[in-house]
């Protein structure tokens, strides 16, 4: 896998934490390989660069979700709508991801469309890795990276970005019990699992809907 407003804004300095190698149907071992290594997703993820490009992300999300509100302005529960029909190859990362975010909180879920979607998936190669970004009119997407995602636990690095949809920024100096630790804790790391402050946080950014 990057907060009411000014928090989400603020705490979205995200930056796809690539995080965990492991056996998790990595259905990229045929895809083309990228030139990232660790220490290119790394340096991206922690760029101003990537910042700047989370946090228009995050901006175009939460207006789409502003706008599909106000036609319910009563709803308790927001549903964040994504299409991934751009990243075929990452269906099962991302439906898992999808699923251990709507198991972990109550005032917000992830639902998949095809029309009408908050934002949407991307796959193909870069060498900065995985990361949140716009596409210039103001559509939020979130690219996965052939390479990065054969280095790294696929559903870990889903559920993080994902984490940043929800409002999550990262802390890179977190354990692995910590999802939106990314890439900090090294590729040995398979946690795809948000612990319970990140659980109670995102509950509390989207409590009643009022995410803005």
């Amino acid at each position: 896998m990057r907060h009411p407003r000014a928090l989400l804004a603020t705490a979205l300095g995200l930056g796809l934490a690539a995080v965990g190698a492991a056996p998790v149907a990595n259905a990229t071992t045929s895809a083309p390989a990228s030139t990232g290594s660790y220490a290119s997703y790394i340096s991206y993820e922690q760029s101003k660069e990537n910042a700047a490009a989370t946090k228009a992300f995050q901006q175009a999300v939460m207006k789409s979700v502003r706008e599909q509100r106000a036609a319910n302005p009563g709803i308790k529960v927001v549903t964040v709508r994504y299409n991934a029909s751009a990243a075929p190859t990452f269906r099962s990362q991302i439906a898992s991801s999808t699923q251990i975010w709507n198991s972990s909180v109550s005032n917000v879920k992830l639902q998949e469309t095809t029309s009408g979607a908050n934002f949407t998936y991307r796959e193909g190669n870069d060498s900065r890795g995985s990361y949140a970004s716009t596409d210039g009119h103001g559509r939020g997407y979130i690219f996965l990276d052939y390479r990065q995602n054969q280095q790294y636990n696929s559903t870990r690095v889903t559920a993080h970005e994902t984490g940043h949809v929800l409002g999550l920024p990262d802390h890179y100096s977190g354990p692995c019990s910590e999802l939106m630790s990314g890439g900090g804790p090294g590729t040995s790391c398979q946690n795809p699992n948000p612990n319970a402050q990140e659980r109670a946080r995102v509950n509390q950014l989207w409590a009643n809907g009022l995410v803005g």
